[in-house]
């Protein structure tokens, strides 16, 4: 990337802007589509999902509850009924697949809002005043889990944006508003990426369920790296993808392990050399040809 150019304009130009843009396209379709659903039983009366993105049933045969609200609600001494053990196991294994911190990227509607941030602090060239460890959302989430026990009641989900933000758009103005206005401006002026990459609870909990997930983003064409660094520009984790990208040397495998990735595709979008592509973990293999390996996504 020539300095000066905004990361991907060299894949806009090899591949047209749709195929540079096609993961975050995709992405976008799935929040959008997923939040349309749980808004249609309130708004237009065609429930096709009933309850809220933290425990729901769909065509009122399918539960689905998020895992994290189901552990605070153990911890909290409350009983779970079977529909919901059912649904926090048939999460569990979905996302044991596609990746825990997928949710973050292609379910979590706050995400819309954080990327607008990090669009406009990158646009705008704004200085970061801040920056906190990132393990700082582990801190918070163990404070979340032992609230739940101390308290005997789920004090995250008061003011956890992802399930306010339903409340908000059902009923108006209120604190998911405030929520998310307090993440934008802390994305825009205080820290990029503070909330999803430094403090959500959320992304750590999900961060840990996807540690050993089947799907991954895959290097798989590293030798064809230009050192560009545009996937590192845009990558929400960008810490997670030096190990694979370039561990070549170190007997490292092509494929990203670490949970912190959301398989968002955002590095496949803005490389135009095609170094990565979706795969799956075990194909990891330092001297296995391209050529053999077995792509999982398109």
């Amino acid at each position: 990337m020539q300095r000066g150019q905004r990361p991907g304009s060299d894949a806009v130009a090899s591949k047209g802007w749709v195929r540079a843009h096609l993961w975050l396209l995709l992405r976008r379709v799935t929040q959008l589509s997923i939040l349309m659903l749980f808004l249609l039983g309130p708004l237009a009366g065609i429930w096709i999902v009933q309850g809220n993105i933290a425990s729901s049933l769909t065509l009122k045969v399918l539960p689905l509850t998020d895992p994290y609200l189901a552990v605070q609600a153990l911890l909290a001494g409350q009983a779970l009924e079977a529909t919901a053990l059912i649904g926090t196991v048939i999460v569990l294994v979905f996302y044991a697949v596609v990746g825990g911190r997928a949710y973050c990227s292609w379910v979590c509607p706050v995400n819309i809002v954080t990327d607008l941030a990090a669009w406009l602090h990158q646009r705008l060239g704004i200085k970061r005043t801040a920056q906190f460890a990132r393990h700082s959302r582990y801190w918070i989430l163990a404070a979340t889990l032992v609230l739940a026990v101390v308290t005997g009641t789920l004090v995250w989900e008061l003011i956890n944006p992802v399930t306010t933000i339903y409340r908000g758009l059902i009923f108006g103005v209120g604190l998911a508003w405030g929520l998310l206005l307090a993440i934008f401006l802390l994305d825009l002026f205080v820290s990029r990426r503070g909330w999803c990459g430094h403090l959500c609870p959320m992304g750590a909990f999900y961060s840990l369920l996807g540690k050993y997930s089947l799907v991954r983003v895959s290097a798989v064409r590293r030798d064809q790296c230009d050192d560009c660094m545009d996937c590192f520009a845009v990558c929400p984790e960008p810490q997670v993808i030096r190990p694979a990208l370039k561990g070549a040397s170190q007997g490292r495998g092509p494929v990203i392990l670490s949970g912190n990735c959301t398989n968002c595709g955002r590095c496949i979008d803005v490389c135009d050399k095609h170094v990565f592509h979706f795969d799956q973990r075990f194909n990891n293999s330092t001297s296995k040809p391209i050529s053999q390996r077995t792509e999982v996504m398109p």
